[in-house]
Formats: structure tokens, C-alpha cells, sequence
């Protein structure tokens, strides 16, 4: 009897350890199931890389995280290097690259690559072509673009896939000017871009008034002029960042000193063709305003503009001939509000305000295009908002 207990006294035990194991797995099933609810599905973060002014108290590029509804933390300093106003991705997002606007010997700044990680790694600095760049792009090809503003052109030069610069290629110098008598006395390239669809790139000049229009000869390394490389804004308009509509027809400039948005029509041969211009003020705005940034969202419903003096974003209704609908304008709650950027899914868009030392995050209404205020951090001398996707 004693013994029979004995043998059957290890089954026992083992059954009891499988019930309490079972009964164990059904709670923690149970747990996760409750846990997998709680969770909000496409639950999206954020992350991107602030450029500066570095005559004040900030040091170079910094690095920023947002989260899902939209609130921001400033991680830190990301790159210490000088003037570092304009950013801009290539090799799909592996290199950051950077204007300094700078002028070397009264004549040249430069532009430099980084290796993107935690923080950013020098890889390369050139010189950028001239005077003061203020503007860079690159496309996935490795052309890389800058846009000189003292310098008055713009430069050419070409990224590997390590993230190294090569020499200067290439510049395109701008001559002429227009009629305002303070600001276009003299060529001032302020942006450069890359047409979509295809091979021409158009520099907006505010000095001489005019959208330049070229390509690039890849065998060569040369600029080549288009047939009609040059396009003239109205009077004093001082073209400065352009907007390309999803559709491949439209395309629009703002213009810095009168405070203007302008639609050109893409046409059959690319020829491009101004179709109208309209204001981005209050109509009993009359104070000192200058426009700075435009961009418009994926679905090319809404444009927006950020205008400095009136400290605002400008909402825009995109009809569909291109023409523009004025529905109001959103207090940027700073001072200066110079570059600004959507979020990689339209859902937000933020803008930093140069003077005011603030980056402020607006959530975007993607049915009406207009803007609520989330949150404000602050960063200092901000003046360009790169996302990450």
C-alpha cells in the first residue's frame, strides 16, 4: 500500500503541473488578446533633422521626434557645423545633405554629406559654387544641386552611393536683373529643383526676376540652356521656392517681396506657361511682409505658403485648372516663420519660426486643408524641417 502510493505519488504530480501550465496558457492568451485591443493600429512616429542659423546660441543640425498625435521632443544636437540652413536627403535617405551659408573669401560656401544614423557622421564638404548657398537638392541619380544666393548662380555636383561629394561639376551663372530697386539689383538664386517627369531643372532667381530652365548633360557634366531657358515673373515678384502638383500640369512659385503665389502650366513639349498670380495676404494687411516656403499636399487638393511679417501659413483650395482659392490663413504663433514642412502622411504640418526661436506643429485637417494647433518646442535659429519616412 505504501509503496503503490509511493509509485503513483510522481504521476500525480506531473498531471498537476500540466493543469497549472494549461490553466497559465489560457490567462496568458487571454492577456494578449486584451493587450492586442488596447493597441491603435498604424500607430505612426516620427522623426526629422532641423537646420539653423549658427550666429546665435545654436550649434548645427538637430534632431527632433514627434509622436502620433503630434507631440514633439527635441533630441539634441545632431552635426556641429556652420550655418547649416538647408537640408536635404539622398541615397534613399542613407546621406543627409547640408548648404553652409557661408562665403569663403567673399566668393564660395560649401555643402557637405552625412551619414544618417543616431546622430549624423561627416562623410564630405565641398565648395557649393558660390557665395552663400542657400538651396540643395539631389536626385536618385546623384545629381546634386545647389542654389547660391550671393553667388548668384547655381552649382552642380554628384553624390556616390557612400555619400561622398565629388568636386564641383559645373555652374550656371545667372546675369541680369529686375526692377525692385533694393532686392534685384543683381542675380540671387534661391532654389533649384528637379522637374518631375522629366529631365529639365528650373532655378527660381529672385535678383533678375526670373525662373531659369535647363538639364544636364550626364556625359559632359554640363549645364545645357533649354531653348527658352529664361521665364519672366510680373514686376518686383522675386521668385524664390517652387511647389510641383501631383498631376505633372501645374507647378507654383512663391515670390518673395509681393507676396504672391504664381501657377505655370506645364505644356505639350515642356514649355512652361504663367497662368495667373494671386496674393498671399488679408486684403487689409498693409504692414512689411515677405513669403518665404509653399508646399502642397500629396492628393493636390490644398497649397499652403508661409508669409513673414504677417507671421502666417496662407491655405490655398487647388482648383482644377491650377488656379488658386484662397480659404484663410493660420497664425504660425511666432515670429518669422521661414521654412516649413507637411509630415511624410499629410497629417501635420509644422513651422519653424526663425526669430521666435519655435517650432510649432499644426494638425491638418485633410478633408478641409485647414490647420489646428498640437504643440510648440523650442529650437533656436530654426530655418528648415527635414522628415525622415
Amino acid at each position: 500500500m505504501g509503496n503503490s502510493y509511493l509509485y503513483a505519488l510522481p504521476n500525480f504530480i506531473f498531471m498537476y503541473q500540466n493543469i497549472i501550465l494549461l490553466f497559465a496558457s489560457v490567462l496568458l492568451i487571454s492577456a494578449c488578446k486584451n493587450t492586442k485591443n488596447e493597441i491603435p493600429v498604424n500607430q505612426n512616429n516620427y522623426s526629422f533633422f532641423l537646420g539653423t542659423y549658427t550666429d546665435g546660441e545654436s550649434k548645427g543640425i538637430y534632431k527632433v521626434e514627434m509622436d502620433s498625435i503630434g507631440k514633439m521632443k527635441m533630441i539634441g544636437l545632431a552635426a556641429e557645423t556652420k550655418n547649416p540652413s538647408f537640408l536635404a536627403f539622398a541615397n534613399n535617405q542613407q546621406t543627409l545633405l547640408a548648404v553652409n551659408e557661408i562665403s569663403l573669401d567673399n566668393k564660395m560656401g560649401t555643402v557637405e554629406t552625412y551619414q544618417v544614423q543616431d546622430s549624423l557622421k561627416l562623410i564630405s564638404r565641398k565648395a557649393s559654387g558660390g557665395a552663400h548657398p542657400c538651396f540643395v537638392a539631389a536626385n536618385c541619380e546623384g545629381v546634386v544641386l545647389t542654389a547660391n544666393y550671393t553667388g548668384g548662380n547655381i552649382g552642380y555636383l554628384k553624390v556616390d552611393d557612400e555619400g561622398q561629394l565629388s568636386d564641383l561639376l559645373d555652374v550656371q551663372q545667372h546675369d541680369g536683373k529686375g526692377t525692385h530697386p533694393k532686392r534685384q539689383n543683381e542675380p540671387h538664386a534661391h532654389s533649384v529643383w528637379f522637374q518631375p517627369n522629366s529631365n529639365q531643372i528650373v532655378a527660381a532667381d529672385l535678383g533678375t526676376n526670373e525662373l531659369w530652365v535647363s538639364s544636364i548633360n550626364v556625359e559632359t557634366d554640363k549645364f545645357v540652356p533649354a531653348n527658352k531657358n529664361k521665364l519672366s515673373l510680373p514686376a518686383n515678384s522675386g521668385p524664390r521656392h517652387l511647389a510641383f502638383h501631383p498631376n505633372g500640369k501645374f507647378f507654383f512659385v512663391i515670390n518673395e517681396l509681393n507676396n504672391t503665389i504664381s501657377t505655370f502650366e506645364v505644356m505639350e513639349g515642356k514649355e512652361l506657361l504663367l497662368k495667373s498670380s494671386v496674393s498671399t495676404l488679408p486684403a487689409d494687411f498693409s504692414e512689411a511682409s515677405f513669403t518665404a516656403d509653399i508646399h502642397i499636399s500629396a492628393d493636390g487638393k490644398f497649397l499652403y505658403g508661409s508669409n513673414r511679417g504677417h507671421n502666417s501659413i496662407a491655405i490655398f483650395e487647388v482648383q482644377k485648372d491650377g488656379v488658386l482659392n484662397l480659404l484663410g490663413h493660420e497664425s504660425t504663433r511666432g515670429d518669422h516663420p521661414r521654412n516649413f514642412s507637411l509630415s511624410p502622411d499629410d497629417k501635420f504640418l509644422l513651422v519653424a519660426n526663425k526669430n521666435a526661436n519655435n517650432i510649432v506643429c499644426f494638425k491638418r485637417d485633410q478633408k478641409t486643408g485647414l490647420l489646428s494647433f498640437v504643440d510648440e518646442i523650442k529650437a533656436p535659429s530654426p530655418v528648415c524641417i527635414l522628415f525622415k519616412k
